[in-house]
């Protein structure tokens, strides 16, 4: 019987993925932010990580102040920079040599105003901005009226809305969202009764897929949009066009590489979809799934080819 076991044993190790070499054991810390998506997504490669045989530490930070304990090697991995917002502070980290982009994530955000469809009939013209120009009463509230709300994301999380407000000369008094899970109850209140609402949304996310409604179409973003008061419709004002879209990035310190190698491998290879990340975000804020769980079962859906970014 000892030589069954042992032969089994034997052939549970030849037929396990081997780990990467962990060069430190000191804990590789990955930053959290305020947001149900970005705290599974990081909650994923702490179990990657840790798989490989790393220790890892989930610690919650801002996500633009963020880049001065990453510069600094305090904090060591952030695993969602969105072009949409934080392209701009993530070039400059970059640029000091203290931080190193780690590539896509394969995510692709979209963050935008967003409007439940039952507010066209109050608002003709959407989804072309210009339609606001002629209906923000019909987006105000009694802490707003005359002048509509758009209720904006956490004050964190940048996006230039009052910027873009007063570019367009649009009647609208920005209030900012206290977390995302307060930014989503409001929508889902209003959209059962069918009040005006207009808001940040962005995707991967549920919500888009849950509700009926659309982004409205801003002048076409362009990088000198954001620079040259001449490059849109405003000639005296900048941000009058739409938020960028595009890729959401992994950044690191720069010790990173240096430090954990194979930890910095694995960190390049590590990938999501947009697909996975909405129905993982769905399960845990509307089906009350923890994020543990959820990970867990991803992790348990996903094996191989986490075996391979491993190896």
């Amino acid at each position: 019987m000892k030589h069954i076991a042992m032969s089994a044993a034997l052939a549970a190790l030849a037929t396990a993925p081997a780990l990467a070499e962990v060069e430190s054991q000191d804990p590789i810390r990955l930053t959290t932010h305020d947001w149900t998506g970005q705290i599974v997504n990081a909650t994923i490669l702490q179990d990657v990580l840790e798989k490989a045989g790393y220790n890892t530490e989930l610690v919650q930070a801002d996500y633009i102040a963020q880049f001065a304990g990453l510069k600094t090697g305090d904090l060591h991995v952030a695993v969602e920079m969105w072009e949409t917002t934080g392209r701009e502070a993530m070039d400059e980290a970059v640029a000091t040599g203290n931080v190193v982009n780690m590539g896509e994530g394969g995510l692709v955000a979209i963050e935008e105003w967003w409007y439940p469809s039952y507010m066209e009939d109050r608002c003709p013209g959407l989804p072309n901005w210009e339609a606001l120009k002629d209906c923000a009463s019909e987006f105000a509230t009694s802490e707003t009226a005359p002048m509509g709300r758009y209720l904006g994301g956490p004050v964190t999380w940048g996006g230039f809305d009052e910027e873009r407000v007063e570019a367009l000369g649009l009647d609208f008094e920005v209030v900012h969202a206290g977390t995302d899970a307060a930014l989503f109850a409001e929508l889902e209140s209003a959209y059962q009764r069918e009040a005006p609402i207009i808001l940040w949304v962005y995707t991967p996310h549920w919500a888009s897929v849950k509700y009926d409604g659309k982004f409205i179409e801003f002048p076409p973003y362009s990088k000198e949009c954001y620079e040259d008061p001449a490059a849109s419709v405003n000639p005296d004002a900048t941000y009058d066009c739409a938020k960028p879209s595009g890729p959401i990035w992994k950044v690191a310190w720069a010790g990173v590489e240096e430090k954990w190698p194979g930890a910095a491998e694995i960190i390049r290879n590590y990938t999501l979809t947009n697909e996975e990340m909405s129905a993982m975000v769905s399960a845990v804020d509307l089906d009350g799934k923890s994020i543990e769980a959820v990970a867990e079962e991803w992790m348990a859906a996903n094996e191989e080819k986490v075996d391979g970014w491993i190896n």
